[in-house]
């Protein structure tokens, strides 16, 4: 009887147009002061002890991180790499743009900012060479939506905050889907393309991949600092949120100088002598070869004894050196004029400029007007998210305390449910709901009831979250409430109802996916399984 209120509670309240974080707090605090024989104070204790979840401070975290990366120059640069990777191909435009999706995925975790960072240039550059409208926009609605599938996805810190699993294990869980979920979209553009005889970029060779790789290098190498450190063992998924921020602002103020006092300045002078930039180049380059290299070995060599940090770093440095030498080298040999000790002569002044650019702006970066507008932004999506996320922990506290996912369990296996029948279930209603509530909040809604009833059924966890993280991604490009569909039309500026059509064709690839994902958890487990082992549920 009590789980019945509390459902319509919220229904009503939702239909009503009450927002759904107080729809949640609301419809809790009635059924504690009326029904239950909870205490009112637990309402205030359940509000503080969601304040101290330390694995919701990793959402601000993300959050900042992807609005710096929206704002600078990184989806640019991400959409050269793809045009250079994959533009060859017939359709190879569009399959370039759902290429920079997954890579921009892996630096926001939102599939709001995918959207808006790619489709804003990559709709754009599609019309030019003439893509319909309609086609532009139903590629990047579609694509868009794995942004919240590949890590590191804030959808999934919800759900593991929700329901007590592992961070790390739902970030390493995403990986191959969002893989799968990219190459199914790319396949179906490729037959689409033959069919329609769509158009293909020239290919401009391997060093066209190469020059894009090193311009967006600085970005995606963010990827890196995040699954590397968290699996690595350097930090925690929260910590690895707060370097992930850091870098962001990093990247977009002092590296690519796309917003802030520095924006506009190059790092080399037009009128720099060949010897000065090659020689600046070929230590910007051995600078980088030796950080990266320092990271990478650090995860190949942490279960090897006898190798320690010093004789890592000596060997980094000979190699950095090395790679220094043959780029100038390489480099100089058409200026017949210019030597190794020339070149890094000539960079010095190079240095000298930009070095002194970055320590008299460094101070003036941080109260930029671009960086006042990226916090106000982060901030206004991390209070939104937060005061739905407290709210929601307060009604999944009313769940547990009235034991209604226990009743629904029992009722659900003594009506012959099993996990087969179980997870078409779950796919119904999470479609349904994705129609209309916000994915974070329908998750939250959703999974304190489900969830114990997995584990009755025997359902995979980590399994479980990556089949509601593909429904949410499904719910963000359906009607009446996708948030995808509501971003695309505002960039675009077509009709909801225009984009819904245009989105619909590439909506069937992402329901097969669904489909493949329910019923082959292999896809889910095998790769955080094999890294980190099986995740431990007490019930």
């Amino acid at each position: 009887m009590i789980s019945a209120i509390l459902f319509l509670l919220v229904l009503t309240f939702l239909f009503l147009g009450v927002p759904v974080a107080v729809s949640l707090g609301l419809s809790s605090l009635i059924i504690i002061i009326f029904f239950s024989s909870d205490s009112v104070s637990s309402v205030a204790l359940q509000l503080f002890k969601a304040s101290q979840n330390y694995t919701l401070l990793a959402i601000p975290f993300f959050v900042l991180a992807s609005a710096f990366m929206s704002t600078g120059g990184v989806a640019r640069r991400i959409i050269r790499f793809a045009i250079a990777s994959v533009g060859h191909f017939k359709g190879g435009l569009a399959m370039a743009s759902v290429l920079a999706c997954m890579m921009f995925a892996a630096l926001s975790g939102s599939s709001p900012a995918t959207v808006v960072a790619i489709g804003t240039i990559a709709i754009a550059g599609m019309r030019q060479v003439g893509y319909t409208r309609d086609f532009s926009a139903g590629i990047i609605a579609n694509a868009g939506t794995l942004g919240i599938l590949i890590p590191p996805s804030i959808v999934m810190v919800v759900y593991a905050a929700a329901t007590d699993v592992s961070v790390g294990r739902m970030f390493l869980a995403g990986v191959v889907p969002g893989i799968v979920a990219g190459l199914m979209l790319m396949i179906a553009i490729y037959v689409m393309a033959r069919v329609k005889n769509l158009p293909a970029e020239e290919w401009k060779g391997f060093g066209e991949i190469v020059a894009g790789g090193k311009e967006a290098g600085w970005g995606l190498f963010l990827i890196i600092i995040i699954l590397g450190g968290i699996y690595g063992g350097v930090f925690t998924p929260t910590e690895a949120a707060a370097v992930a921020a850091v870098y962001a602002f990093a990247v977009a103020l002092f590296v690519y100088r796309d917003m802030g006092p520095m924006k506009g300045q190059p790092w080399i002078a037009e009128d720099a002598s060949p010897s000065a930039r090659i020689g600046f180049s070929g230590t910007v380059y051995a600078v980088a070869f030796f950080f990266v290299f320092m990271i990478l070995s650090f995860f190949a060599t942490a279960d090897m004894d006898g190798v320690t940090l010093q004789g890592r770093t000596v060997l980094g440095l000979v190699l950095s050196l090395g790679v220094m030498f043959a780029y100038i080298i390489w480099r100089g040999r058409p200026h017949g004029d210019v030597s190794i000790l020339g070149a890094l002569r000539d960079s010095l002044p190079v240095w000298g400029r930009n070095l002194g650019l970055t320590a008299r702006n460094f101070f003036p970066a941080f109260f930029a007007e671009d960086t006042r507008k990226v916090m106000v932004e982060a901030s206004r999506t991390t209070i939104m998210l937060m005061f739905i996320i407290v709210n929601a922990l307060l009604f999944a506290h009313v769940l547990t305390s009235e034991r209604i996912p226990q009743t629904i369990t029992d009722a659900m296996i003594g009506a012959g449910f099993t996990w087969f029948t179980f997870l078409i279930a779950v796919n119904l209603l999470l479609l349904l709901g994705g129609q209309f509530m916000e994915p974070s909040g329908l998750l939250l809604i959703v999974a304190p009831v489900v969830f114990p009833i997995a584990m009755e059924l025997g359902v995979d966890p980590v399994h479980l979250g990556i089949i509601m993280v593909v429904n949410m991604e499904i719910g963000m490009i359906t009607p009446p409430i996708g948030l995808n569909l509501f971003v695309t039309s505002g960039i675009t500026g077509m009709s909801l109802l225009q984009v819904v059509k245009a989105a619909l064709p590439f909506v069937a690839v992402l329901f097969a996916f669904l489909i493949l994902v329910t019923y082959v958890p292999m896809l889910s487990t095998w790769l955080p399984y094999s890294l980190m082992g099986p995740e431990i549920v007490t019930r």
